[in-house]
Formats: structure tokens, C-alpha cells, sequence
């Protein structure tokens, strides 16, 4: 009803207002909306289309939006959240998240990492340092610090019946289009060439390769 909706509307401003005060940049307050339980830092600059639920805490000086969902969310500072939704996780400082990825909940990823576009991470553990920059798929595993996962990778949790958890150690280097079969443990250091499939634990400082050899056919096509 118009009476409803005018509450609403005067509650979303009183809650703008209250942040803007406390030296949080709200770029465009009427596509702004803030939880009342919200917390969010000075110095903080909130893009348009930003929606913030339930108990969310952003810390000081970082960027949200545009664009942006966060619902019982833990942000630290000068973290980029851009076009996201993270849901029910914590992100550590001086982490970028974006554009387009999506953190579902039970998820803790560390400082300076950098989640990009078109990921997804679903209860898992994400290191310091660690770098996961496009089209992957994390789920129920555990990577450790300053880890390199390439455009393509998969964590394959799910055999239909069970979910089972992959760790992947400190410096490890996944190259792209890479599968891993959980349960797997890629070994502090350890390289998986792009392409392949792991479906067995990788020790420290191993390089592991699991693809077809290419067969060339001259003349085939004709």
C-alpha cells in the first residue's frame, strides 16, 4: 500500500542519512538500500544499485558497487566488492571481488586475494594472497596462501551422492581447464599443467600432468 511504502521509503533515507553522516559515500542514495543492522566504516564509497541485508559489517575505505549484494557479510577494509553477491562469508583486506562473482555462504578468503569475474565459491577457505581471476568454481575445499588457479578450474565436490573437500597447499600453481576430483591434496609448491584431470594427491613441489597426447592426421580433412 502507498501508506507501507511510504515507510519504508522514509526508514531507507533515515538509515542513508545515518551512514552519510558517519563519513559513508552513498554515490546514489535512492538505489541505495541498507539493512538497520548494517555497519559500514568512514571512508567507505557505495555505488548505485547497492543492496545491503541483514547483519553485514564493511570496514573503512573500501569500494562497493556498483551494482552489489552483500547479505551477512564481513568485509574488511579497502576491500572492492564490483557487481557481486556475497553471501553468509567473511573477505579479508585489500581483497577485490568481481565484477560478477558470486560467494555463496560458509566461505573465508583472506587479504589481498583477488576473486574475479565469473566465480563461484561455495564453503571454502581462500589464503592470503591468492589469486582466482576468472571462470572457476570453488567448492567445499581449502587453498592455502599466494595460490594461482588459471581461468577454467574446477573443484569437482559432488559424485552425484557425496561432497567431498580438496586441500591445495601454500604457492601451488593450477593451470587452466584443470578438474580436481575431490578428495585430492595438491602439495605446497606443486604444479597441475592446464588440461588436466587430478584425481590423486600431488606432492610438494611435483608437477602433474594428466591430459591425452595430440595425434595429428595429415591430409584427414580432404
Amino acid at each position: 500500500t502507498e501508506t507501507a511504502y511510504a515507510a519504508q521509503e522514509g526508514l531507507r533515507r533515515q538509515i542513508n542519512m545515518r551512514h552519510m553522516k558517519n563519513g559513508v559515500m552513498l554515490v546514489d542514495p535512492a538505489s541505495t538500500h541498507i539493512s538497520p543492522m548494517a555497519t559500514i566504516g568512514r571512508g567507505t564509497y557505495l555505488l548505485p544499485g547497492c543492496l545491503i541485508y541483514g547483519n553485514t559489517v564493511i570496514g573503512s575505505g573500501c569500494r562497493i558497487g556498483p551494482n552489489a549484494m552483500l547479505t551477512d557479510a564481513v568485509i574488511g577494509d579497502k576491500v572492492t566488492v564490483n557487481a557481486s553477491q556475497i553471501n553468509e562469508s567473511s573477505i579479508g583486506n585489500g581483497t577485490t571481488v568481481g565484477p560478477f562473482a558470486y560467494v555463496r555462504p560458509g566461505c573465508v578468503v583472506g587479504e589481498k586475494c583477488r576473486i574475479g569475474d565469473f566465480v563461484e565459491l561455495k564453503n571454502s577457505t581462500i589464503g592470503d594472497g591468492t589469486k582466482v581471476s576468472h571462470l572457476t568454481y570453488i567448492g567445499d575445499s581449502d587453498v592455502g596462501q599466494n595460490v594461482n588457479l588459471g581461468c577454467g578450474v574446477v573443484f569437482v565436490n559432488y559424485d552425484g551422492t557425496n561432497k567431498f573437500r580438496s586441500t591445495v597447499g601454500d604457492g601451488a600453481f593450477i593451470g587452466c581447464n584443470s578438474n580436481l576430483v575431490s578428495p585430492v591434496h595438491v602439495g605446497e609448491g606443486a604444479y597441475v599443467a592446464a588440461g588436466s584431470t587430478v584425481t590423486e594427491d600431488i606432492e610438494s613441489d611435483a608437477l602433474y600432468i594428466a591430459r591425452a597426447r595430440g595425434v595429428k592426421k595429415q591430409g584427414w580433412v580432404s
